[in-house]
């Protein structure tokens, strides 16, 4: 079964990075779902939850805003500010 890589990034540091079998996030034009095979997007995100859904469970992440860029299963979420706090959980 093919996955997403996925990177979490705050303007100072990575916070999060591993595979997981489905992104959620809510941009400008609504929520989105992203699961592997999706076609390449750049989306603007909103405040929210960005969940990332792993072989563990579904973690959380709250950013401010910023933006969700997908390519080849590759998924980079990039946010002025990020609590992270139930990723490291």
């Amino acid at each position: 079964m093919s996955s997403l890589q996925v990177e979490v990034v705050a303007a100072d540091r990575k916070v999060w990075e591993g595979d997981a079998s489905m992104i959620t996030a809510r941009s400008i034009e609504g929520e989105l779902g992203i699961m592997p095979g999706h076609t390449p997007l750049l989306g603007v995100l909103v405040e929210g939850e960005i969940g990332i859904h792993t072989e563990g469970g579904r973690k959380v992440a709250v950013i401010d805003s910023g933006f969700l860029s997908v390519d080849h299963d590759h998924v980079t979420i990039v946010a002025e500010s990020v609590d992270a706090s139930s990723l490291t959980a």
